[in-house]
């Protein structure tokens, strides 16, 4: 049998800047740079969310790229994430060092299973509370939340609902304005 190179957090960290990777499991996973289309939905995400939390004052919202050590093994790179202000201390240079409490990762071809199926568990047992699946082709946003069964699907909210969240207090997002840059 083949031995495996465990990556942790100490040999990425000393990787060169340029190409995107993330550790999954203790495996060095390289990221594609999003598509167009991709950076229109991150990028109307981050403005809702931004002005949203800044209003509310209830925490802060990063985009991607930004390291999130959840372990030694486990460097991930959502494409937006959520910290709580009463869970500001988290925040540390350079990089976000637990779980944030809401995950927002946009899917693409080259990440969807990854996305849906490797990342949900890695935040899933890393205690991620709010969990958004967003899907471009659908138009639609998964809704998972943390509980005693861990990240399960809540709700699929489609393009004419409006997104709301426990999590987010007073955050009342039309799903349609998520999309909106894609039929420009």
């Amino acid at each position: 049998m083949p031995h495996r190179t465990i990556f942790t957090y100490r040999e990425y960290a000393l990787m060169p800047e340029g190409p995107r990777y993330e550790v999954l499991g203790g495996d060095l996973v390289g990221l594609p740079a999003p598509s167009t289309a991709h950076q229109e939905v991150i990028g109307a995400l981050h403005l809702a969310l931004r002005t949203w939390a800044n209003g509310s004052r209830a925490g802060q919202v990063f985009i991607s790229p930004i390291d999130v050590r959840l372990s030694d093994t486990d460097v991930v790179q959502p494409d937006l994430l959520f910290v709580a202000a009463a869970r500001r201390a988290i925040i540390e240079a350079p990089y976000v060092r637990a779980a944030p409490d809401l995950v927002i990762e946009v899917l693409s071809l080259s990440t969807a299973e990854r996305d849906r199926v490797v990342k949900r568990a890695i935040y899933e047992r890393h205690g991620v509370r709010e969990y958004w699946i967003v899907d471009p082709d659908a138009r639609s946003v998964d809704i998972l939340t943390y509980g005693k069964d861990g990240l399960q699907l809540r709700r699929t909210e489609p393009s004419g609902a409006t997104l709301a969240s426990e999590l987010l207090p007073g955050l009342a997002l039309p799903v349609a304005s998520i999309f909106a840059g894609l039929d420009a």
